[in-house]
Order: C-alpha cells, then structure tokens, then sequence
C-alpha cells in the first residue's frame, strides 16, 4: 500500500485516479467521515509495492551485501534512496531497502476491559496483528495480594480463541492514581512480595493467562533492587510462562529520579522474558503542548535501552491517541487517532508535519481560543516502525486497544510478520 499526502485542490477521484483504487476502498481503509479532504491528511491507499526494510549502516556493510541479503537488486534500493552514493555507505546511516522480506515482530495491545461486550468485536479486527494482549485488570493490596478491578474472562477465552496470548496486567492503580507508596510498602517487605507473587500465578494458572504483563509506576528509587528481585522470584514462579515489564522511558539512569529511579534497565532485562519501554507521552497532559512520541526521543530511548537490555527483548511504545491543548492555559483532551483525522476534516483545518518529530499537527480556532493537536498518522507511523528494524527490536506495544486507528492494521498486515506464541 502506498501512502499519499493530500495537496490543494485533489479529490477522492483523483486520487483513486491515480493509483487506480476505487473510491470507497480508500474511504474504507481510512475511515474517513466524509469525502471532504484537507491538505496534509496522510491517506493509506492499496497498491502492491513491497513493503520496505530499514537498515542502520554498520561495519562492513555493502549495497550488493544488503541487496543479497533482503532478495532486492542494487537500483531497487538506489530508487528508494534518492541521492544515496552506492560507493561511499557511513556506519550510522539509515537506508530504505524494498524487500519481499517481511520484518518479524511480536506485538502487545494493551486493554482497560470496561466493557468486554465491545472490546470483542475490535478484537476480532486487529488479533492477526497481535502477538498478546495485556488485560488490565488488577491491582494489589498494601499486603501485595492481587485481586480483580474488572472482568477478564470473556476477552481471555476470545484472545485464545483468536490466538492471541493473553496477559494478566496488574497496575499499581489506586482510585486512578498511580501509587507509590503502595509499592514502597510491599516492595520492601518479602512477605508481602510473596503474597504478591502467589496471589498472581494463582490468578494465572486458574485462568488461562499466557502470562503476566507488569505496569508498576513511580517505584520508589529506593526499592529499586527489591523490585529487581521481585521480577526473578516472579519468573522463577511462572516458569515458562511470559513475564512482560513496562519501564518508563529514559535515556540516562538517574538513580535518584522519583519517575524513573525505580527501574534498573540492565537486571530487569536479565529478570524478564520481555521489556516494554513506554516511548510515549513526552508531550503529556497539562504540559507543553508537544508530540506524544516524537521520533528524535524515541531513538535517543531506544539507544540508552539497548545499552543494557538485549534489544530482542524489548518492546517500544506506540499511542494510538493524540492530545489537543487549548493554548490559553494547556488544558489538554485525549482523542483516538482516528477522531484526530477525523476532526481536522470537519474543522477543515490544515495538517502540518514536524519533520524532525515525525509528527502531523494541526490547529484550530474557537472563538478567540486557539487549539492545537498533535497526533500520529499513517505515515509517521511508518517511520516510527523503523526503529524496529533498524535496531533489532522485539516489536512494540499500543496504547490501547478501544482506540481506533484502522490504518495501522492493514499496515501491519501489508508490511509485517507478526509471530504468534
């Protein structure tokens, strides 16, 4: 599938025109509210050019090595590098490669089960994209006993059903605040942590969970090596069960930090099975109005965590949301990344790209109120996959599932192997 950026005065029909596509299939595959188009709306539209590789030069490499290597031919990949000098490759540099070789990756959504009724459909669109879905719902006790804030058993049964590996998430989630006191508290006491630990592997094997997918945020620096040996005592007891650690991102390890103090990178690397790195929300919620994941900060994440985490254990993030700010005073509303496009259509605004954040933007006006989104599309989308490719990643998780974003799965579908558990 190709993507297309919309320019001024182009139509629907002449864009199907054009790739000879019928209308209604690109209406379909990105879900638009109406026929109206704006400059800059990223559209996804079917064709059958191969999906294209991202390669992080290192030593040694060569055009004719790299062509062999990917089943392409040296002028494939010279056309897909406008300017590129095939005689003179510098060790850091990135190279698009047509290649009928798809990347393999393992993919996690994660899911807030409120209404599992309509979770099951969506599901039932997107399971071929995913490797696991992470429910979350659980919490703990101040005496580290698991137990269950909302219903899970319906989606597990359709996740296997579906082959999806399903994991039981746990938060330390407390009235929808994250609580670190409630983890100083058992973290630091090895009673509570084992309480912790029988309390979910029984959750687990009475279930039929594939595993478990830990989201402990703000741990206190100061518990930092109890968490560490939490996680091995955990795996010890899943055995071969998957254990998934979401760590907040960092691109230095501050000991002290109170936001990401708490996880040692390198031993919960050594812990795990798998590390999710939450490359997202750098713009947050009644900060700066900023891009969510813009991809310079996601690289400079990415190469801090496979400084110490075996990068085929590790999982980036990606939003499938985009937060608009009321610019008067920061004020912030979330919006699925299809309601992002879709607004900017109604508003008829215009769609910029940050190139250096890899991201679209878009501002609007109320009244004397100026607004502005920022959000991912299609396209940026494809550039922040790269960073898999290029650095060996496992795969990525999304945040979360109940959040559409319907061109990203025939992406997916279209340029991935996704490896099943």
């Amino acid at each position: 599938m190709a993507i297309h950026i919309v320019r001024y005065g182009e139509s629907l029909w002449s864009i199907s025109q054009k790739y000879g596509v019928p209308i209604q299939s690109i209406i379909e595959v990105n879900d638009l509210s109406s026929s109206a188009l704006i400059p800059g709306l990223a559209l996804y539209v079917p064709d059958r050019s191969l999906p294209i590789r991202s390669k992080l030069i290192s030593s040694g490499d060569t055009l004719w090595n790299l062509a062999s290597r990917y089943r392409t031919t040296l002028n494939a990949i010279i056309q897909a590098n406008p300017g590129l000098n095939p005689n003179a490759l510098n060790i850091g540099q990135v190279i698009n490669i047509p290649s009928p070789i798809k990347l393999s990756m393992q993919t996690l959504s994660f899911v807030l089960p409120y209404s599992e009724e309509n979770l099951i459909p969506i599901l039932k669109e997107v399971a071929e994209g995913l490797t696991y879905l992470a429910i979350s719902s659980y919490s703990l006790t101040d005496e580290g006993y698991a137990y269950q804030v909302l219903p899970d058993e319906k989606l597990i049964a359709e996740s296997i059903r579906l082959n999806v590996t399903p994991l039981l998430m746990i938060r330390n989630l407390l009235e929808d605040q994250f609580s670190p006191e409630i983890l100083n508290i058992v973290l630091n006491n090895p009673q509570y942590r084992r309480n912790l630990i029988n309390s979910l592997v029984n959750f687990v094997q009475n279930k039929g969970y594939g595993g478990i997918s830990i989201d402990f945020e703000f741990i206190p620096p100061a518990r930092r090596d109890a968490f560490v040996v939490f996680l091995y005592d955990l795996k010890g007891a899943l055995g071969s069960l998957i254990l998934h650690v979401n760590v907040h991102a960092k691109t230095e390890d501050i000991l002290t930090n109170k936001i990401t103090g708490g996880h040692n990178y390198r031993e919960i690397g050594r812990a795990s099975d798998i590390v999710a790195v939450m490359t997202i929300d750098y713009g947050y919620p009644t900060g700066p109005p900023n891009p969510v994941s813009p991809i310079w900060w996601m690289r400079d994440v990415i190469e801090f965590a496979v400084s110490e985490i075996d990068p085929r254990k590790l999982q980036m993030a990606l939003p499938l949301y985009g937060y608009e700010w009321q610019l008067s005073d920061n004020q912030t509303t979330a919006y699925s990344l299809r309601a992002a496009q879709n607004q900017a259509i109604n508003r008829n605004a215009i769609i910029r790209y940050d190139q250096n954040a890899e991201t679209p933007w878009y501002d609007y006006w109320e009244g004397t109120v100026q607004h502005r989104l920022w959000f991912d599309d299609i396209r940026s989308f494809r550039e922040k996959y790269k960073l898999i490719d290029q650095y060996n990643l496992l795969g990525t998780t999304f945040w979360q599932l109940n959040l559409a974003f319907p061109q990203n799965w025939p992406y997916i579908e279209r340029n991935f192997h996704i490896i099943k558990k």
